[in-house]
């Protein structure tokens, strides 16, 4: 099957080999990037594909079997609204959107066609959400009326150091992070409805007076900042987030922020999610309060506890290791290419990046506001 790509990224690369995986017939056919020249010199095997200046020609001179977005974030609507009418597969990577003009045409465009979209939220088909989602609608620990949900991040040094540092990009960190955890929350109870959401957000930790632009080569204390690229890299062996100053006055991102999401039931959602944390002080958790049970979930231990509050048992899940995103990429990239092949529906459809972009840019409105903020389309 032949495929074409707006956005030769790194995420993009990723999911392309997970779907070459899957079958190794799928090729790349038709590639554009404002990268064009320095994406074909790095790679020879791309020496076949066409590159293009404008994605609509791309799509026009191509009879292709899907398409993938992998651009930065704040072109994933305005795209994903033009080549819609195609109908094209369409591979989208997360947000859908980082502002809410794009969201709400992007929506418009999405009603008046019948395009077959899987949005990249790996967590929601990661193999540890789908046995929580299996023992949820089992009843063994009842309805869910309360959710708790953490996401310390022990690598947000990307949100500073790199690319990701400019907010007019990423939309702000609930887009970037809490679209997948709002979507995989959504996707464990179903059919409830989110109403209205209140936000707050800080930035405490990655702020100062250092030049804007200023680079860690460039920077005194490269040494001795413990978050330096040099010094990340010396103690931990890790490949650097970036190079440019996170204390610097030109450094965006908040560094910590809450949600609670109210839904039609009267429930509610309380998440919480962090930037500062680094090594094992990460975690990516979550628990679900019933009357017969709680069950809770950690991504990074892949472990699932089941505490029946009614009796003293306490059951216990362990999920293998099963690659990128826990899992989750496996199964988005077999689940795009049998909807290439037109043989299954969306595992992760546009409706669902729709709903967590919306429930994301509603948080980000009320931690600027200090307002709860009602989630509807109008």
């Amino acid at each position: 099957m032949k495929m074409g790509v707006i956005g030769y990224g790194r995420r993009i690369r990723n999911m392309l080999a997970e779907i070459r995986k899957v079958d190794p017939d799928c090729r790349v056919v038709a590639i554009t990037d404002v990268r064009n020249d320095e994406i074909r010199a790095a790679d020879p095997s791309l020496k076949d594909v066409t590159f293009y200046e404008d994605y609509r020609l791309m799509l026009t001179e191509n009879k292709l079997d899907g398409l993938l977005i992998g651009t930065r974030c704040s072109m994933h609507a305005t795209i994903a609204a033009d080549v819609l009418p195609y109908g094209i597969p369409l591979f989208l990577e997360k947000p859908v959107a980082t502002r809410m003009e794009d969201l709400i045409r992007l929506k418009s465009v999405a009603d008046s066609t019948d395009t077959t979209v899987v949005v990249s939220f790996p967590l929601r088909t990661a193999p540890i959400v789908q046995l929580a989602k299996e023992i949820v609608n089992s009843g063994r620990i009842g309805t869910v009326e309360h959710v708790q949900a953490i996401n310390n991040v022990p690598y947000g040094g990307v949100y500073y150091h790199h690319w990701y540092r400019d907010e007019n990009e990423t939309g702000g960190l609930f887009l970037q992070k809490a679209t997948h955890d709002f979507d995989y929350i959504q996707f464990l109870l179903g059919e409830r409805k989110p109403v209205r959401i209140c936000a707050v957000t800080s930035k405490q930790i990655f702020k100062g007076t250092k030049p804007a632009g200023l680079k860690c080569r460039d920077c005194d204390e490269r040494d001795t900042c413990p978050e330096s690229m040099y010094c990340v890299h010396r103690a931990a062996h890790e490949t650097p987030a970036g190079e440019y100053c996170c204390f610097a006055v030109d450094t965006g991102n908040e560094d910590s922020g809450s949600a609670i999401i109210q839904y039609d039931t009267g429930m509610h959602v309380a998440y919480s999610q962090n930037f500062v944390v680094r090594q094992r002080a990460g975690t990516r958790s979550c628990r679900l309060i019933g009357f017969r049970g709680t069950l809770e979930f950690d991504f990074y231990t892949n472990r699932i506890t089941v505490h029946l509050h009614h009796t003293k048992r306490v059951e216990t899940h362990q999920i293998g290791d099963d690659g990128e995103h826990f899992g989750g990429d496996a199964v988005l990239a077999h689940n795009f290419v049998e909807v290439m092949r037109g043989t299954a529906a969306s595992l992760s459809p546009l409706q669902a990046g729709l709903d967590s972009a919306l429930l994301c840019l509603k948080a980000r409105e009320s931690a600027r506001t200090h307002t709860f903020q009602e989630l509807r389309w109008d």
